[in-house]
C-alpha cells in the first residue's frame, strides 16, 4: 500500500487544540499543516494523535526544533518535548512521517561528515550509543537505509530530537546541519525507531 492510499484510508490523523488539556479552538488534520496560524490559531498547546506518526515543529514551514508525535495524547508541551533542555511551549507546523516501518528499519551512523570513517549499522533501538560501543558523543553523518528514526541529544531519549527519514534528503544526512533546520549540535547519544 502506498502513502497516498494510506492517507485516503485515514492512516494519518491528528487533532490539535489551541490551549493546554484539550481546551479552546480545535481542528483535525489528515495531511500536513505548514502554518497553524493560517487556520486562525495563535499556537498549538495540546494534541491527540489517532493514526500514524507525525513530526511537529516549533515554527511555521517545518522550521525550528522538531518533536516526534506518535499515537497518544499530548495534553501539554512537556508531553511532546520530553526531557528536552530546550523548552518551547507551542508548535506552529506539523506533518505526517510517511515511511515509518518499525519492523524493517535500518540506519548507519558514521564517525565523520560525508559518510567517512568508522560506521555502525543499527536495526534496533539504543538508549545509549556509548553503551553499545560508539566512542563519541557526536554523530557527524547518518544514512537512513529503511524506516524512520528519531535521534536524541542525550542518552535515554532526552534532549533535542532529530527526525531522520528515508524520504528526506534521500535518507542521507551528510552533516549535522541536515538533521534539522536549527541543529544546535551534532551530539547524538540515543536513537530509536519511530513507531507506526
Amino acid at each position: 500500500m502506498n502513502t497516498q492510499q494510506m492517507e485516503q484510508m485515514g492512516q494519518f490523523k491528528i487533532t490539535v487544540w489551541e490551549e493546554e488539556n484539550f481546551q479552546g479552538k480545535r481542528c483535525e488534520f489528515m495531511l500536513e499543516c505548514q502554518n497553524i496560524m493560517e487556520r486562525g490559531f495563535n499556537k498549538i498547546r495540546s494534541i491527540k494523535v489517532e493514526n500514524g506518526p507525525w513530526v511537529g515543529y516549533e515554527y511555521p514551514e517545518f522550521q525550528g526544533q522538531q518533536f516526534i508525535l506518535e499515537k497518544g495524547d499530548y495534553p501539554r508541551y512537556e508531553a511532546w518535548s520530553g526531557n528536552s533542555s530546550y523548552r518551547t511551549e507551542h508548535m506552529l507546523s506539523f506533518r505526517p512521517i510517511k515511511c515509518a516501518n518499525h519492523s524493517d528499519s535500518k540506519v548507519t551512523l558514521y564517525e565523520c561528515e560525508d559518510f567517512q570513517g568508522r560506521k555502525f549499522e543499527m536495526c534496533d533501538d539504543y538508549p545509549s550509543l556509548q553503551a553499545m560501543g560508539w566512542c563519541s558523543k557526536e554523530v557527524p553523518s547518518i544514512k537512513v537505509n529503511s524506516g524512520a528514526w528519531v535521534a536524541y541529544q542525550f542518552p535515554g531519549y532526552r534532549g533535542y530530537q532529530y527526525i531522520l527519514e528515508r524520504d528526506r534528503h534521500q535518507g542521507e544526512y551528510r552533516n549535522y546541519n541536515e538533521f534539522s533546520t536549527q541543529a544546535h549540535t551534532n551530539q547524538v547519544q540515543s536513537i530509536r525507531r519511530i513507531q507506526h
